[in-house]
């Protein structure tokens, strides 16, 4: 029992300070600053994991994507290229028939 009311009692001392400290104005700004602080952090954070990855020549999602580009455009022509060839033949047999 004596526990109960000497916890009890504690409990209330720590909660009445704890009121007393978040009603002063100073608290309201001190919270600002940590809350911005720890933003900049986090933005500061990224940038050096940014940064890592650019120094590392890993390639990046806009670097895979210019890439997907590029190839999709080069098997496009490839694919031209080989029309263009398989009609050149198909002339090529056509001629070679003609010429006994």
């Amino acid at each position: 029992m004596a526990q109960d009311s000497a916890l009890e009692s504690a409990e209330a001392r720590f909660a009445h300070a704890m009121e007393k400290l978040v009603a002063r104005e100073s608290f309201g700004e001190v919270l600002a600053l940590a809350a911005g602080n720890a933003v900049a952090l986090m933005r500061l954070g990224s940038d050096v994991a940014d940064l890592a990855v650019r120094n590392l020549r890993i390639a990046g999602r806009r670097d895979v994507v210019a890439l997907s580009r590029q190839l999709a455009r080069t098997e496009d022509k490839l694919e031209r290229v080989l029309q263009e060839v398989e009609a050149l033949q198909d002339e090529l047999r056509v001629q070679r028939k003609k010429k006994p």
